[in-house]
């Protein structure tokens, strides 16, 4: 049994099979359509999700298969002080395969160490948040189509991000990848993301606090917004939130085969006026989403691919 906790888990090789297999989906979606009969996915949810959620849900329906599951904290036994490892020893009566958020890092993990089914990390604090990576290498890929020789600009929270930090990781594994962290300083990527993954495997980076500056020399520019939820301190959520905006002026700077992504939800980062540019390609890999979670799932389930 396999679990999906960190984009590391998967190898380079392993990585490019599940994105081969998401491509085929993609490409031939009805002869999925039964391959996880009578299977069922749980969706424990402990903290707000609309696309993650969603994707996870359509993408088992999608394949033949039945979610059950909650969507919030307050309507599970934690509210009443269950633990993660008793949730999820439960859960693995009830269903074939898990997907789980919570606010806590590493809950995903505790719950995979007590669970018998396939545990998915759909999110854990500001620390991973491998799907959604799995599900950038997808639309990067299919963009692009590569995943080497890229010049990938970061912009907004880097700091809290985990979006980031899991790309970050996954992108360091590809040939001549260069980053460009576009931030203010106090939002800027941790120090262990700049040690310990990017000087430690020679990766080329700048960090800079302007997107004007960035622009020109962007293959792909990854917006992120600045998240509320992880801030203490509203003064310094409020003084930050609008840093940065995406606009019509600031995309006649970049290169005409330059792709905008966003992990979603948007909130201000990029204007609705960006919406119809053809390099505007996040609502694109929203449904890239949903394309990647069916592989994984045929992938931790290990159900054979149809004819």
């Amino acid at each position: 049994m396999r679990h999906l906790l960190n984009p590391l888990d998967f190898s380079v090789e392993e990585t490019g099979q599940l994105l081969d297999l998401a491509k085929d989906i993609e490409d031939n979606l009805p002869k999925y359509s039964h391959v996880c009969d009578g299977k069922k996915l749980a969706t424990l949810f402990y903290e707000p999700s609309t696309r993650t959620r969603l994707s996870f849900e359509a993408a088992m329906l999608n394949l033949g298969g039945s979610v059950l599951g909650f969507s919030s904290a307050d309507s599970s036994s934690a509210a009443k002080g269950e633990s993660v490892s008793d949730t999820i020893r439960v859960i693995s009566c009830y269903a074939d395969i898990c997907a789980m958020r919570h606010p806590k890092e590493g809950a995903p993990l505790v719950a995979a160490t007590h669970s018998g089914i396939p545990v998915i990390n759909a999110g854990d604090g500001g620390h991973q948040h491998p799907t959604q990576t799995l599900t950038d290498l997808l639309s990067i890929r299919s963009l692009k189509g590569r995943l080497h020789d890229l010049t990938i600009g970061l912009c907004g929270d880097l700091k809290f991000g985990r979006t980031v930090h899991s790309l970050i990781n996954a992108l360091v594994r590809y040939e001549n990848i260069k980053f460009i962290l576009i931030s203010p300083p106090e939002l800027r990527v941790p120090e262990y993301i700049r040690e310990d993954v990017l000087r430690a495997n020679n990766i080329e980076f700048m960090e800079m606090d302007s997107l004007d500056d960035a622009m020109p020399d962007l293959d792909i520019l990854y917006m992120t917004r600045v998240q509320k939820e992880r801030f203490f301190n509203e003064e310094d959520y409020i003084r930050l939130k609008d840093c940065y905006i995406l606009d019509k002026k600031k995309m006649k700077l970049a290169k005409e085969d330059m792709y905008v992504l966003h992990p979603l939800p948007r909130v201000n980062e990029i204007s609705v006026e960006i919406d119809e540019d053809p390099r505007a390609a996040y609502f694109k890999q929203a449904q890239y989403g949903v394309y990647v979670r069916m592989a994984l799932i045929m992938t931790l389930l290990e159900v054979e691919k149809s004819c």
